[in-house]
């Protein structure tokens, strides 16, 4: 009877429980705890719908790699564009074939992706930045689908005749075909995101961290910048650069004046506010 009572004291005394055992009795360490496995949770929950939103996406991918695959002979012309090109063995045909698929799918299965993206990080967003970018969302694409049209319809066609008849004054030029798709997706894929910069700007300046005078006073310094990258970006001729800076200058203009617009909207609706509470 003794030996019984002495085991249920020992059981019943807190200095014989393990440490993480007395913590238990402790309120704010219960709440830690729980604290710790609803981050945990959450964190599944949230790489589950990441892994979830990235199969989709890839899915997407490869029904867009299989139907430009499959119907090459269609599309094909548009890409040479009449133009004789030339391929150095066999294994240059399947990377040439595999580079103009793969980029071709990308950017058709784009809009897709970007609608993946959006439902994965729209939980984690504010207020004002979703109501952005599900506002922007279409001008974002156009904007993109016009920077490359710009590439594909101008830069690229002025720039290649360019620079085979400026080779062919003292050479006898012969264009691969990897060669040929490097340089045509160089003058219009870069346009395509250089095209975005007037919603880059609104959306900075939407949150605070753009204004339309910042803009004005480094002017100049955005000018030098444009024209670098216009440089990195477009074969090296003196053509494709400056026709690729010419519509980047514009658009900072343009970008300017939509920012100045959009702080005249928020200034009136402040005022209003101000008015309607006094």
């Amino acid at each position: 009877m003794g030996q019984d009572t002495k085991q249920d004291r020992k059981i019943l005394s807190p200095l014989d429980k393990k440490p993480e055992d007395r913590n238990m009795d402790r309120p704010y360490y219960r709440k830690e705890k729980q604290e710790e496995e609803t981050n945990g949770e959450a964190l599944v929950e949230h790489l589950a719908d990441l892994r979830k939103q990235l199969i989709k996406s890839l899915a997407v991918f490869v029904v867009f790699l299989l139907v430009v695959f499959t119907t090459m002979n269609y599309w094909f012309p548009y890409v040479t564009k009449g133009n004789e090109l030339v391929v150095f063995g066999p294994f240059q045909i399947v990377k040439f074939y595999t580079s103009i698929c793969v980029t071709l799918a990308l950017g058709l299965s784009l809009p897709f992706l970007v609608h993946f993206i959006w439902q994965f990080v729209k939980p984690g967003l504010k207020s004002n930045e979703i109501r952005f970018l599900g506002l922007y969302s279409p001008a974002m694409f156009l904007l993109f689908i016009m920077g490359v049209a710009f590439g594909y319809f101008v830069v690229n066609p002025l720039s290649y005749h360019f620079l085979m008849n400026f080779g062919a004054m003292n050479f006898d030029v012969i264009v691969s075909a990897q060669e040929y798709v490097h340089f045509l997706i160089m003058t219009t894929v870069p346009l395509g995101l250089l095209f975005e910069l007037p919603i880059v700007a609104m959306f900075l300046a939407s949150i605070g961290v753009l204004t339309s005078e910042t803009m004005k006073k480094v002017r100049k310094w955005a000018y030098l910048a444009i024209a670098v990258v216009s440089a990195l970006i477009t074969p090296p001729d003196f053509i494709s650069q400056l026709m690729v800076l010419i519509p980047m200058a514009l658009l900072y203009e343009a970008s300017i004046y939509i920012v100045k617009r959009m702080e005249a909207r928020q200034e009136t609706a402040q005022q209003t506010e101000v008015v309607s509470t006094e």
